[in-house]
């Protein structure tokens, strides 16, 4: 074979083989618009993620034979919050709410959905609650007539809320339209006999219950997918949670 012939034939596999390497090179690189397309796919999957539980409500000592008279928080360290139709929400690290020991979707029948009640079985004593309702008035620095304001457990003794853990106790203010010397006002406690009456109807769960009233009053119907009621008749007891 003449020399020139050889060296194209030379030049022509040269070039075959530089091709044959671009290819393969090129389909190595085919594997990072999948990889990208992984970490895409990773990416929706956290974004898709479920969102963070509520903090777990805290448990108090419980129902006691005999009450003592519990330390309030130091005065004017809890304050108020207000929603936008301006009813009284407590302060969250004051009153995050405290659930009894005592009470637990089991055995609902015989303690807060007994036939005859269950809170008066329970409730503290107003010459411990009275003491008690004075301090937490600084606490909160309410400064109104102590007879217009309620003494009020968050997560209310029907709903299985302890009864005497100060977590759980606030002074609520009056809501709005009160009309002062009347008594409390508190359309808080027709929810909460509303929400009671869905727990022993297996509407809702104790614990979503419990939640939902701890969270915000005034939207927990809304959360549980109850029908909201109207508002409460003014309450003269001391604390105004109903059987």
């Amino acid at each position: 074979m003449p020399a020139p012939v050889r060296a194209a034939l030379a030049i022509a596999a040269a070039a075959l083989l530089a091709a044959a390497t671009a290819g393969c090179s090129s389909g190595g690189h085919s594997a990072k618009p999948a990889d990208a397309r992984t970490g895409a796919a990773q990416s929706g999957a956290a974004a898709a993620a479920p969102p963070a539980q509520a903090a777990a409500i805290v448990t108090g000592p419980g129902p006691k034979s005999s009450y003592d008279v519990q330390p309030q928080p130091a005065a004017d360290s809890c304050h108020y919050r207000y929603t936008a139709d301006k009813q009284p929400l407590p302060d969250p690290n004051c009153t995050p709410g405290a659930i009894s020991p005592a009470v637990n979707q089991g055995n609902l029948n015989d303690t807060i959905c007994k036939q005859g009640g269950y809170t008066s079985t329970i409730r503290p004593p107003a010459n411990i609650t009275g003491k008690e309702k004075a301090e937490n008035a600084k606490s909160y620095g309410y400064t109104g007539p102590m007879g217009d304001a309620e003494y009020d457990h968050l997560i209310s003794l029907q709903l299985g809320g302890d009864p005497n853990d100060p977590r759980n106790l606030w002074v609520q203010p009056p809501s709005p339209d009160h009309v002062p010397g009347k008594g409390p006002n508190n359309p808080k406690d027709s929810v909460e006999t509303h929400i009671h009456t869905a727990i022993c109807k297996n509407q809702t769960t104790l614990a979503a219950a419990q939640q939902a009233i701890a969270t915000d009053w005034t939207t927990a119907e809304a959360k549980l997918g109850i029908a909201k009621t109207g508002a409460a008749a003014p309450s003269s007891a001391p604390d105004g949670d109903g059987e």
